[in-house]
């Protein structure tokens, strides 16, 4: 047999996560929440066990057992633990390693709802957070307080603006745990554990599952802090559901060509907005224009499947666009076969104020785009009739 850890991720993807599948070719479905225990002894070990998963579903799942196995594979990991969301690993990860009289840094470049966790929940629990511009050189490590920093978080590509993050930097702090949200990346574009990263995490409701109908977050690591983070997540209740996990499992299968498809058709709609009058600050990883184009794609397989844009007139004209357009659909979601369209300003990023979306760049004209599998030809002509009827109503 090949040995698996030569094979290409496409392959990988295919044979991942089916240990306890036996003969079937598709996923196994263990919906029960418990199992029956033949004695006392056998029980006592499984309650006292770091990943039981035959003994109580939030303890530990097959069908759930079988998705991390899949992660880990893809990501070079020795061991995952699954979440009922991306923002129950996000939160699993940060209370789960840090108590209070910590410290965190982390980038201002984040999803809306970490940032929120950061600002709001931390300091609540005595955890004192560092946020720095990500994208500098040397930012994260110069704010890293040796012995009180017990994490640098960092997400790469960012939301919405697709900032990117130097993962070898990060990889090379001494000391705090490092961490990287990838989610707009899939293990498929990128492995921070490769780069020195100790753990990565993705919401898995996003480009993995793939399908819109799976609300997952996973977290990836060496076995020791996964071991860690099991123990807190038990406590925490995030536990993943095993009918999402199967619904991300069949994802799985399908990543690589769906991310290599929609990466294809996000540069060259991206290339046709960049060249319309009406569009400003088009950020695309692919784009020679990116301000981080050159290190996108030294540690990128290619520039993924979200693009971000501002439309001219501000508010008015993001939200005549996102209203006009028939192809695309309005909806605050990504990873998906759909094309979708987000006005962050007002859906992701709405809790944040005024000067915290400018620190992020957020405009009141930033759309975000998830390219989906429609054919290129029609998402451009689409976007082109949107646009035009934002200007027309200007």
């Amino acid at each position: 047999m090949t040995d698996p850890t030569e094979l290409h991720a496409a392959t990988r993807a295919i044979r991942a996560g089916r240990k306890g599948d036996g003969t079937s070719l598709a996923p196994v479905l263990w919906p029960t929440t418990t199992f029956v225990t033949p004695t006392v002894d056998v029980a006592r070990k499984m309650a006292t066990s770091v990943g039981a998963d035959r003994f109580y579903s939030r303890y530990g799942n097959p069908t759930v057992a079988g998705f991390e196995d899949a992660i880990a594979d893809l990501e070079g990991a020795e061991a995952a633990r699954a979440f009922s969301s991306g923002m129950g690993a996000v939160s699993g990860v940060v209370l789960g390693l840090c108590s209070s009289g910590d410290h965190i840094v982390a980038q201002r470049q984040l999803y809306a709802a970490t940032q929120l966790l950061f600002q709001a929940v931390c300091p609540r629990f005595g955890i004192e957070v560092t946020f720095v511009d990500g994208t500098e050189p040397g930012a994260f490590a110069a704010a890293v307080r040796p012995g009180k920093t017990v994490l640098v978080f960092a997400e790469t590509p960012a939301n919405p603006k697709l900032d990117v993050i130097d993962l070898d930097e990060v990889g090379a702090i001494a000391g705090p745990v490092t961490v990287v949200d990838a989610t707009f990346a899939t293990p498929i574009l990128q492995q921070p554990l490769k780069h020195g990263i100790d753990l990565v995490l993705h919401s898995a409701t996003k480009g993995i599952g793939g399908h819109n109908d799976a609300t997952l977050g996973v977290v990836a690591g060496s076995r020791e802090l996964i071991d860690w983070l099991w123990g807190f997540a038990v406590l925490q209740g995030a536990s993943a559901s095993p009918y999402d996990a199967l619904n991300a499992l069949r994802g799985i299968r399908t990543l690589p060509i769906r991310i290599r498809q929609q990466s294809e058709s996000a540069l060259v709609l991206a290339q046709a907005l960049e060249a319309r009058s009406d569009v400003e600050d088009v950020r695309y990883p692919g784009l020679p224009s990116h301000p981080q184009h050159d290190l996108a794609m030294r540690q990128m397989a290619s520039g993924g499947g979200l693009v971000t844009f501002d439309v001219a007139g501000g508010l008015d004209g993001g939200r005549r666009f996102v209203e006009a357009v028939k192809v695309a659909q309005f909806a605050t979601s990504l990873g998906g076969p759909e094309t979708l369209v987000t006005h962050p300003a007002s859906t992701t990023h709405v809790n944040l104020l005024p000067d915290e979306l400018a620190a992020n760049g957020i405009g009141q004209g930033t759309i975000r785009v998830s390219v989906g599998l429609e054919h290129v030809d029609d998402l451009i002509a689409d976007f082109a009739q949107a646009l035009d009827a934002a200007e027309a109503a200007r």
